[in-house]
């Protein structure tokens, strides 16, 4: 064997695209695994490794009822939703065929956060959530996401009623900059109790977990990745250029609809119980590519594995840096998520 053929790139080469797959996928299976028992033993309390297998023999203890009313339901939620963000993002960058387009670009995220910062400043001098209680915010997120993508589509539509790319990015992007300003507003006049409230949404936190929050996000993020799965193929196409997608037999009008309304159950479900995740959706398509190639059955999955990784990986960071107090989720994927676009931007230079 030469030395060439020794070496992790020419292990690489060596190996089928569809081998190279399935390693990288295993690969991120077990980086998420690892990921999940880290988010279940590390925290405020630390929680050994014997509780698990107590608890689910049906002995309980003190540790039992953190780890399964509060440490379970956080670190599942924290997957769901990195997979739904990095699944959307690996959708997006390919319908825009641009590698920096994130979720957010079709203003979902910014309509859910204002809707759910009008409500923290307002509800209390319009008589309170309406019977909702605890899940009013969550609700009128998720709703406005929808709306606000609904508007965003409809802004971007022609005469002729076609949604071109271009005009659905610059809709986005009136839409993310009014969203933000009328944030801004709400932000000045709020008290410092509801600054605070405010603070959790944009910055992200999963603190508020639990299985209702769970079973929700499961249900939403579930249709999402069954939409946008459903789209592999018809992705593939498009990267190559709309035109040359319906050209070789895509309906690319409803190859965008789904995806667009896949972005929107998915963002609608991260916002509704996390709010703002930032970076996940970019970063985590990148990576994958890198790894192991660029067919979107591949992709999909595999960003859904490591964008849940992500998330749970950040979330426990955030729980043990400042102890007894927790970071915003948000701001530990930035940390992460910067350094590694930067490095792949070099890398990318230097190709």
């Amino acid at each position: 064997m030469s030395l060439v053929q020794a070496t992790p790139r020419g292990l690489s080469q060596a190996l089928s695209p569809r081998r190279r797959e399935v390693l990288v996928q295993a690969g991120l299976a077990l980086l998420l695994a690892a990921a999940l028992a880290m988010g279940l033993s590390f925290g405020g309390v630390r929680i050994p490794v014997s509780t698990w297998f107590s608890t689910a023999t049906g002995s309980w203890d003190l540790y039992s009822g953190i780890l399964v009313n509060i440490r379970l339901p956080r670190v599942f939620l924290g997957a769901l939703v990195g997979a739904g963000l990095a699944m959307s993002g690996a959708g997006m960058q390919a319908l825009f065929r641009n590698p920096l387009a994130d979720p957010g670009l079709t203003g979902a995220a910014s309509g859910g956060i204002l809707a759910v910062v009008a409500g923290i400043v307002l509800l209390e001098h319009v008589g309170g959530t309406g019977g909702l209680g605890s899940y009013a915010l969550p609700v009128a997120a998720a709703a406005a996401c929808g709306l606000t993508t609904v508007i965003t589509y409809r802004i971007a539509r022609d005469r002729d009623g076609h949604v071109s790319i271009a005009n659905l990015l610059l809709a986005g992007i009136g839409i993310n900059a009014l969203a933000m300003a009328v944030i801004g507003l709400f932000i000045t006049i709020a008290d410092d109790t509801q600054l605070r409230s405010i603070q959790f949404w944009m910055m992200g936190s999963l603190s508020g977990a639990n299985w209702v929050a769970v079973l929700a996000a499961g249900a939403a993020l579930g249709i999402a990745a069954v939409l946008m799965a459903r789209q592999a193929r018809g992705l593939d196409a498009f990267t190559l250029g709309e035109s040359e997608a319906f050209l070789s037999g895509v309906d690319t009008v409803h190859l965008k609809r789904m995806v667009i309304a896949a972005t929107a159950l998915a963002i609608g479900a991260a916002v509704a119980f996390t709010g703002l995740i930032g970076f996940v959706g970019l970063i985590a398509p990148h990576c994958v590519r890198l790894l192991g190639g660029q067919r979107y059955r591949f992709v999909l999955p595999a960003s859904a594995l490591l964008g849940a990784a992500l998330v749970v990986l950040a979330d426990t960071v955030a729980r043990v840096a400042i102890t007894p107090a927790e970071l915003p989720i948000g701001l530990v994927t930035s940390l992460i998520g910067g350094p590694i676009f930067i490095a792949i931007l070099k890398k990318a230079q230097r190709a």
